[in-house]
């Protein structure tokens, strides 16, 4: 956590008090702040700036001398297509995509996405990884995460549009053409296309490429989810 996320708030708010429990132990016990010390924070969907703890409970937190003033990072001009993963990934693909600056993240169905996944409890704590992905990154300004249960409509209804004046591009470790080799000739995808652990079948990366999407290899290595995400949303940096 490098800075602490607030709710939205006028830029003229000089005082805030935060009961989030987490939040409050982890300025406690892990930056060990106490009352006079001052902070980084930022007002979501808002601007970045400073605090002073005016003081600290176990059950409350403080701020006075408020000071928003500092406009948060741009967003990177991408889209994650994310086969929706475990549930234990989940929250770590979701943070790191967040903290790396990821303009939105599209969660699919596919064939090696077990249907229990989208009965997942942890589906509805998506904001609660945002938020730890934002204070992560320094940033208040939260990807946009939608939910596509029905993987055919919505490569061919939706993302082959894209196709029009985006670059898209699906990572698949059989492709001929690597990552590396794309970006030299066309430079950075604007879509990310990357599967679940054992990634997309056959008729996955063929549907997609039919409808606009450039299969690419990340090297000779079978990663999983979590290394394979952060190897690609990592050239954007």
């Amino acid at each position: 956590m490098n800075i602490l996320l607030l709710p939205e708030l006028d830029n003229e708010q000089t005082s805030f008090s935060i009961t989030d429990l987490s939040q409050i132990k982890h300025v406690q016990q892990v930056l060990e702040l106490k009352a006079g010390d001052g902070l980084k924070v930022g007002s979501l969907n808002g601007e970045l700036g400073t605090a002073v703890i005016e003081a600290v409970s176990d059950t409350q937190l403080k701020l006075g001398s408020l000071n928003l003033n500092t406009m948060p990072p741009s967003k990177l001009d991408l889209t994650v297509v994310l086969a929706l993963p475990r549930p234990k990934v989940l929250r770590r693909l979701i943070m790191d995509m967040t903290a790396i600056g990821v303009a939105e993240i599209i969660l699919v169905n596919s064939y090696r996405t077990d249907k229990s996944y989208w009965q997942s409890p942890i589906l509805s704590r998506i904001d609660e990884f945002v938020t730890e992905g934002l204070q992560q990154g320094v940033d208040t300004i939260a990807p946009n995460i939608q939910l596509k249960k029905r993987f055919k409509p919505f490569v061919e209804d939706e993302l082959s549009l894209w196709a029009k004046d985006r670059s898209l591009v699906v990572a698949h470790p059989y492709s001929p053409l690597s990552f590396n080799a794309y970006i030299e000739q066309a430079g950075l995808p604007q879509v990310l296309c990357i599967g679940a652990e054992g990634g997309w079948i056959d008729y996955e990366v063929g549907l997609l490429q039919d409808n606009g999407c450039q299969p690419v290899n990340i090297g000779s290595r079978i990663l999983r989810t979590e290394a394979a995400v952060n190897a690609l949303c990592g050239r954007y940096l």
